[in-house]
């Protein structure tokens, strides 16, 4: 890790708990993340988060924003807001599915039609319960972003259905339902984090990825990857999580301006997301080779993956993952 990094991290340590502050001393709480500064998710913190934090508390208390992996990659952010090194992160939510299985209940391969159908699950009961499994970990939730539908890309050839996944080597994110997934399709999957995975393309070291359109092109994968493909295996989320021990040493009203400058962030990005989402599937069109899977290769897909559903059962509980599948089938 670079040496700006560990001071960045240990100063982050002194912010997240706010200690020997005035009362009226301006106090600054850092928050990390992972995905490039054009990414809707980066772009909607340092819009909206930042301002409305400083509105909502008469400048008292300020965000100090670091995206695109200027604190390190996303498994040592998660780490640094676990332990209370670092304030607020925002993250991939497979990156926290290794402390809280739970989340793999909202990372079923071929659930979610759409975005809206992801949206009434996490934001409803079957997030709250979740909410609450990660307090005990150590983070306080709060809430939950886009990142989107998830689509193939590689250095190879053409994606049309599973024969052409045979054998291929694939970057994933840590999350076992991801990884069992990609193995049930015929693929080779590997999981890797993000903060690898550029370079880990260019030197074949893998031969593909997967990532919603909006990662792919803020990414550049673009110009390592000749191709894309329509996939949608896996509707996916950002998690915003805040360290448990920083959190509950703020005053109440400022958690609570905390929660108030976020929710408005959340909803700023969400909308930001889905109206970027065909632009940017434009722009990787220009670039790379697109090609459609047909509904019924993606029904052959979604079958040879139902037995990792019911191993996801087991880790994160059947009634969470049946009370998932009865919200995403809801028409």
């Amino acid at each position: 890790m670079p040496n700006r990094t560990v001071t960045r991290i240990a100063l982050a340590a002194l912010v997240a708990f706010g200690a020997a502050l005035p009362a009226a001393a301006q106090q600054k709480l850092q928050i990390a993340g992972n995905f490039a500064s054009e990414h809707p998710s980066s772009v909607a913190v340092d819009q909206v988060f930042k301002k409305e934090l400083a509105r909502l508390t008469g400048n008292q208390l300020q965000a100090d924003v670091f995206p695109a992996m200027q604190l390190g990659g996303a498994k040592e952010n998660v780490d640094a807001v676990r332990s209370g090194t670092l304030a607020i992160t925002w993250v991939g939510a497979a990156f926290l599915s290794r402390i809280a299985p739970e989340l793999e209940a909202v990372s079923l391969p071929f659930v979610f039609a759409n975005r809206e159908s992801a949206f009434r699950v996490i934001d409803g009961p079957v997030g709250a319960a979740i909410d609450r499994k990660l307090q005990d970990k150590g983070f306080i939730s709060l809430g939950w972003m886009e990142l989107g539908m998830r689509h193939v890309t590689n250095s190879k050839t053409p994606i049309r259905g599973m024969a052409d996944l045979k054998g291929m080597k694939i970057r994933l994110q840590p999350n076992e339902t991801h990884l069992s997934t990609f193995r049930a399709l015929g693929a080779n999957p590997v999981a890797m984090d993000v903060k690898e995975l550029y370079s880990a393309l260019e030197q074949r070291v893998v031969d593909g990825q997967e990532n919603p359109y909006t990662v792919i092109a803020a990414s550049r994968f673009g110009e390592v990857q000749k191709h894309v493909s329509n996939s949608g295996h896996f509707f996916d989320f950002i998690a915003v999580v805040a360290s448990k021990k920083a959190f509950e040493q703020l005053k109440p009203e400022h958690q609570k301006a905390v929660r108030e400058a976020m929710t408005a962030t959340i909803g700023y990005q969400r909308k930001l997301a889905a109206d970027q989402e065909a632009g940017k599937l434009a722009e990787l069109k220009a670039k790379m080779t697109y090609t459609e899977i047909t509904p019924e290769a993606r029904e052959e897909m979604r079958k040879a993956s139902l037995p990792v559903i019911e191993d996801v059962k087991k880790r994160a509980g059947a009634d969470l993952v049946n009370q998932v599948l009865a919200e995403a089938a809801k028409r």
